[in-house]
């Protein structure tokens, strides 16, 4: 059995603004990857691996600078992410992965 403990956080206004930041960037990034993924596959026929996803970002933060303000691993954790929704839509256990809105509830 497993004892989970809810928390809910405060954040004052400079972490909101961080965190603000940091959901930008992250759905700019999955539009950007799933978009890119999609005209891939409509080329070859096949799909960017997760490390080919990941190997795009330092290239992406040079071009986009204000990308380099969050931190890597919240990028690399929505690129597993957007893999992983690609690989389960491909063996039917979900629906193909949208594009994200930014007029929505951020949990």
């Amino acid at each position: 059995m497993r004892h989970v403990a809810q928390v809910r956080i405060y954040p004052n206004s400079d972490q909101q603004t961080s965190l603000a930041k940091a959901f930008g960037c992250v759905r700019w990034l999955w539009n950007n990857s799933l978009a890119e993924n999609n005209r891939v596959y409509q080329e070859t026929g096949f799909g960017l691996s997760r490390t080919a996803l990941n190997s795009r970002l330092p290239s992406l933060k040079k071009e986009y600078p204000w990308l380099a303000e969050t931190y890597s691993q919240v990028y690399q954790a929505s690129m597993l992410n957007l893999s992983r929704a690609l690989i389960n839509f491909f063996e039917g256990r979900a629906r193909f992965p949208r594009f994200k809105s930014k007029h929505g509830e951020q949990s």
